[in-house]
This record gives C-alpha cells, sequence and structure tokens, in this order.
C-alpha cells in the first residue's frame, strides 16, 4: 500500500514537472511594459501613481510610464510602443474600428467632467452670443462637451457662438488668461489658476451627468491572448492604484506634485478632489461608449453600424472583482 501511495505521488510530481516545463517552452509572458497616457490630466496620472506607490513592482512587473499625447496615443498602441495606454474612448474608438485588435479594458471616467469657464466680464449665458470659444480640435471631445454645456445654457453651439481651435488644453487656459477667447473648456488644476484669476464657472459637466466615456485603460486583443497573466497583474495594480488614490491622500498629493510638477497645494487639492470619484470598480460602460460612438456617427455614419461590446472586454477586471480582491480592499468583504 506504502509503495503504491509513493508511486502516484512520483507520477503527481512528474505531472507537475512536465506541466512546468511546457510552460517554459512556450512563449514567455512580457515582465517589461511600457504604459503610456494621452494628457497631462489627474485621471491619466493612475498608472504613474501605481508605479511611484510600487504595486507594480509587488507584482513582478517593471513598467515605464511615458506620455503618448493626443491623437499619437492610439498608434503607440497599433505599434507595439506600449503595451497599455489611458486615453479616451474618443481616441480610441476610431484606431479601434481599422485595427480590430484594440481594446478598452476599463474606464475611470463614465460622465463629461469639464467646467466651461469664461472670462470675468461674462456674467451671463447671453454675454457669450457672438463671442469665442477656445478649444483643442474640431469635433474631439472638448468640442463635444462644449456643446452639450452651450445647450445647457440655451445658446446654440452652430449660430451664437463661434469656435477657435488652439491645438492643445494647456494652451486653451493661456488663450482665456491673454483674451485671445471669452471661453474654454478647462479641467484642473487649470481650474484653480482660473478661479483665482476670477474667471467665471459657467457649467460643471459632471452635475450634468451626461454619459460620455472618457479616460480608459487600453490595450490590444493579441497582447491581452499572449500575456493574460501580465494583464491581470497590471490591472490588479491599476486597482490597487485607484484605492491608494481615494484612502492615502497626503501620499497621492506628494506623487501628483511629481505627475504635474508642481507643490501648489491648492492645485493639488483642486486636482485630487476632482477625480476622486474615480470608480473602485471601474468597468467601462456600454452606454457611455455608446455615447461616444454617436458622437463619431454625427461625422461619419458608418460609426452608427458598430456596437460597444466590440470594443469593451472586462474579462480581466470582472475575474480580479469575482475573487473578492477589490471588496477587500476596502473591507466590504
Amino acid at each position: 500500500m506504502k509503495l503504491k501511495t509513493a508511486i502516484c505521488g512520483i507520477s503527481i510530481l512528474l505531472l507537475l514537472d512536465i506541466s512546468s516545463l511546457s510552460i517554459a517552452q512556450g512563449k514567455p509572458e512580457k515582465e517589461r511594459i511600457r504604459i503610456g497616457y494621452a494628457a497631462r490630466a489627474v485621471v491619466h496620472s493612475i498608472p504613474y501613481l501605481t508605479k511611484e506607490a510600487g504595486f507594480f513592482r509587488e507584482e513582478g512587473i517593471q513598467v515605464e510610464v511615458v506620455r503618448t499625447a493626443g491623437n499619437v496615443a492610439p498608434m503607440t498602441l497599433v505599434s507595439g510602443d506600449v503595451e497599455f495606454s489611458i486615453m479616451s474612448a474618443f481616441l480610441l474608438l476610431p484606431a479601434a474600428v481599422q485595427y480590430r485588435d484594440l481594446i478598452i479594458l476599463t474606464g475611470f471616467t463614465r460622465y463629461a467632467s469639464m467646467y466651461m469657464v469664461s472670462r470675468p466680464e461674462i456674467s451671463t449665458a447671453n454675454d457669450l452670443r457672438g463671442k469665442i470659444i477656445g478649444l483643442q480640435r474640431p469635433g474631439d471631445a472638448y468640442e463635444k462637451n462644449a456643446r452639450f454645456a452651450l445647450r445647457h445654457l440655451g445658446l446654440d453651439p452652430d449660430k451664437d457662438v463661434k469656435f477657435l481651435y488652439v491645438g492643445s488644453n494647456e494652451v486653451m487656459w493661456t488663450a482665456l488668461e491673454s483674451r485671445r477667447i471669452s471661453a474654454t473648456m478647462l479641467t484642473p488644476p487649470s481650474t484653480l489658476f482660473a478661479r483665482k484669476a476670477g474667471m467665471k464657472f459657467l457649467v460643471n459637466l459632471s452635475e450634468l451627468q451626461v454619459e460620455y466615456q472618457g479616460s480608459s485603460l487600453t490595450s490590444r486583443r493579441s497582447f491581452m491572448k499572449d500575456n493574460p497573466n501580465t494583464t491581470l497583474r497590471v490591472v490588479r495594480a491599476m486597482v490597487r492604484g485607484i484605492h491608494f488614490f481615494k484612502t492615502r491622500r497626503e501620499e497621492t498629493f506628494r506623487i501628483l506634485a511629481k505627475f504635474f510638477g508642481t507643490n501648489d497645494r491648492e492645485a493639488l487639492e483642486e486636482s485630487w478632489n476632482y477625480a476622486s470619484d474615480v470608480p473602485t470598480k471601474p468597468y467601462a460602460s456600454e452606454s457611455a461608449v455608446q455615447a461616444v460612438v454617436n458622437h463619431l456617427a454625427e461625422r461619419d455614419p458608418r460609426f452608427a453600424q458598430h456596437k460597444p461590446a466590440e470594443f469593451i472586454d472586462s474579462t480581466t477586471l470582472a475575474e480580479i472583482d469575482r475573487s473578492g480582491f477589490i471588496d477587500r480592499l476596502y473591507g466590504t468583504k
């Protein structure tokens, strides 16, 4: 009987050795990765914060966080220059239609959340009539949000105002400050500078609860297929990064100071407050992605044939969620 048990034990060990050997002989998963972010915005800081807090390292991954500004962001995914990237669904979807490999894994912002800010002399919506609104690029998410805000004020974006495209969100604040434009869309920390300069805050889009999938963690289907464990560890680390952001405020301020290149306490608080409602379970929303599809279809009707589910793969986040990991982080399980 003992001999039979010993033989069974040896057989199990041999099977384990063969299994380990087959894994070793397969394609190894990547342990060095790059994560891009499309804008120096507070929600886009999550990968940087996650790295600085040491969570990627604890997951056994070496991560480099790099700026991949604006329209360049999707192409860095396509080219393989980065394995993951934080960008808006508005940036990703046109590239994902062309390159079916691109996918949204998680969503950090479900609602439009910018502020429409005007010069001090603009006291009412009527004062905006005939004035110039500064934006980034024609047809982008900033313009869409501006149109939401203008309609909320009872103005017709196509008749009552003019748009001036200045190229980047950093330039929009300087254009407002220098009187080149009368109003624009801002996010922190520029909102703090605007408040100190006496600018008027006309619309807070987050109060309107307008669905529009903003900052999202994106990757390639092929990378996820070849590197499922690495993908899981990256998403799990980011979930920990969100928890750190929400619960360890002072340490988060120190990291944000490096990310933004400022030690201005008010600017850091402004940025933190703006993003403090980032979801603990950052699932991308199909209805919010549908809003982006609808927006893109306004200029190119071919987008209307696409469904949100084509662009979302929440399986990795769902696996982490089902394990109870996120609930345990927040002490709810």
